[in-house]
């Protein structure tokens, strides 16, 4: 059966993010993100699904399609409201969301510059963080691992990020969420020298 779905793509620090607007059972979510997150369809990293807080204080509810926290479909949202606000040039505003994989609501700050936003907000504390020396084909790599309730976030300090170094923390990921009890794994790629990051999200469906 074919259904309609509307959403707005975003690119939040290069992490390609869907956030759909139309209302659809939850129980979709998994095989919607799937379609739409596929090469040959939307294409991208995460999708997220807007709707109607039960809390006055949240200006929206966000759920994203594995259940997880997402920082930057967060940002996408906030910013997505501050712009149906009208917000200028140098203007800024507060955004407060109930949003999946956190028992807080998440404050994003939000401020245009010309043709951007810029957009802070609180995270969630994490359960654990601990060092790890892995395993992985015939290397032994050093990741830090960030445990939250239900997602992962693997550090992994790389000295160059190409589509080779990419594809390997792909499949790092998948190899990870068979071991561990997560729905989403993250695999951040942390340049040290420049202080750049390059978040690849691995969603198990």
């Amino acid at each position: 059966m074919k259904q309609e779905i509307e959403f707005i793509k975003f690119n939040p620090t290069q992490n390609m993010t869907i956030l759909v607007k139309t209302n659809h059972p939850t129980e979709d979510y998994k095989q919607i993100a799937t379609k739409m997150m596929s090469y040959d369809s939307v294409n991208a990293e995460q999708v997220g699904f807007i709707g109607k807080s039960l809390n006055n204080a949240a200006d929206a509810y966000l759920k994203m399609a594995g259940g997880e926290f997402c920082g930057n479909a967060c940002m996408s949202l906030a910013t997505l409201i501050a712009s149906e606000k009208g917000l200028h040039h140098d203007e800024h505003t507060e955004i407060l969301l109930e949003v999946s994989g956190s028992d807080t609501l998440i404050m994003c700050q939000v401020r245009r510059n010309v043709n951007e936003h810029i957009c802070q907000l609180t995270m969630p504390i994490p359960k654990t963080i601990e060092k790890r020396t892995i395993k992985y084909g015939r290397e032994e790599i050093d990741v830090v691992i960030v445990s939250f309730h239900e997602f992962v976030h693997i550090v992994i300090e790389v000295k160059r990020f190409s589509d080779k170094v990419r594809e390997e923390a792909q499949r790092l990921a998948k190899s990870f969420a068979a071991k561990l009890e997560a729905n989403l794994i993250g695999i951040l790629l942390y340049k040290s020298k420049s202080g750049e990051l390059a978040p690849l999200i691995y969603v198990h469906i």
